[in-house]
């Protein structure tokens, strides 16, 4: 994996939560190596780097896996490639998925596209994402204020936090609408250009950000374990992501009990339907935006469903799953 060498991104977070969950619950049953071609019973490939495509031709690889967290059509409005580099990078991506002996997938919905491309439904497996409550944990109302107080923000007025990288697919144009609908919140994204200017919309945002509503910070992007206090000093959590996989993001909101409100994309109906308050557009952004300043309950209710949202996807839950799914493949191979 090369998945943590840019910063901001939640594949990254996905990567390093799985590492330090098999070295942390199963020290002594597997033997893990990082980037090395030393024979192994089984290779997982978090990131399709064509030194790692060249790898899978030896046979000392073993059981080759591939951890999909992304295919082609969840690119799109994610980063700029001209034609016709787009169509054979997008060739390439399931090249690399095709040449694995099975594949995990993050998102069932993913299990029939992949079948489109031509991947057998019994080579495909989902493990959804999860992370860790010593990571990501909730904290009292009174550090609560003194988190807001501490990063420079207003401890009384209500807070809605983004999180992602800073691009047209995540909705952040439609975040800077709601913070200009609503001078009295006070609104947070944190994260960045990690691709630099090749980002979809980076003109545009680029000015944003340089020249924000009032109401509107946008810190950067944060280390990682700092997020947690950014999760804690927020009343709500929205992303208006127009498409995504697992969001590391919204599990992280889930960990720390923070309220979530999302764009209703098909994908979340299937693994976290029932714990997020669904929205079409800005306009019903908007509008259960301001309900829940006007009726606390409906807020705490919110926040009640993450609870249960934050115990499903349980890093306790998940590393049995990954046993059992690393013990069947050494198997097979």
């Amino acid at each position: 994996s090369t998945a943590d060498k840019v910063k901001g991104q939640g594949v990254g977070s996905a990567y390093l939560e799985l590492v330090r969950m098999l070295k942390d619950h199963f020290p002594d049953d597997f033997k893990i190596k990082i980037n090395s071609y030393a024979p192994a019973d089984i290779s997982h490939y978090h990131t399709i780097n064509p030194s790692f495509y060249l790898s899978t031709f030896s046979k000392k690889r073993g059981r080759k896996i591939g951890y999909v967290h992304f295919i082609p059509e969840t690119l799109e409005g994610s980063i700029k490639i001209p034609q016709p580099f787009k169509a054979i990078f997008y060739k390439y991506v399931i090249a690399f998925y095709k040449r694995m002996d099975h594949i995990v997938v993050v998102n069932p919905s993913f299990i029939p596209k992949l079948e489109q491309y031509g991947i057998p439904k019994e080579r495909i497996t989902y493990i959804p994402n999860f992370v860790s409550k010593e990571t990501f944990y909730p904290v009292d109302a009174a550090t609560k204020v003194s988190l807001r107080v501490k990063h420079g923000y207003d401890p009384k007025r209500f807070t809605v936090l983004g999180s992602g990288q800073i691009q047209t697919r995540k909705g952040v144009l439609d975040f800077v609408k709601l913070a200009k609908q609503n001078p009295s919140v006070q609104f947070i994204w944190t994260g960045g250009f990690s691709f630099g200017k090749i980002t979809e919309g980076y003109a545009e945002l680029e000015k944003i950000v340089k020249d924000p509503p009032s109401n509107l910070a946008f810190p950067g992007i944060i280390e990682r374990s700092k997020m947690v206090q950014y999760y804690n000093m927020s009343d709500l959590f929205l992303l208006p992501s127009y498409n995504e996989l697992f969001p590391m993001s919204v599990l992280e909101a889930f960990s720390t009990n923070t309220p979530v409100m999302l764009r209703d994309l098909d994908l979340y109906q299937s693994i976290i339907s029932g714990y997020y308050l669904p929205t079409a557009n800005v306009s019903e952004m908007n509008t259960e935006l301001n309900e829940l300043l006007l009726d606390p309950d409906k807020l705490a209710k919110l926040q009640a469903a993450t609870k249960i949202a934050s115990e499903r996807y349980s890093e306790n839950h998940l590393a049995k799953v990954w046993y059992d799914f690393y013990n069947e493949q050494a198997k097979e191979g």
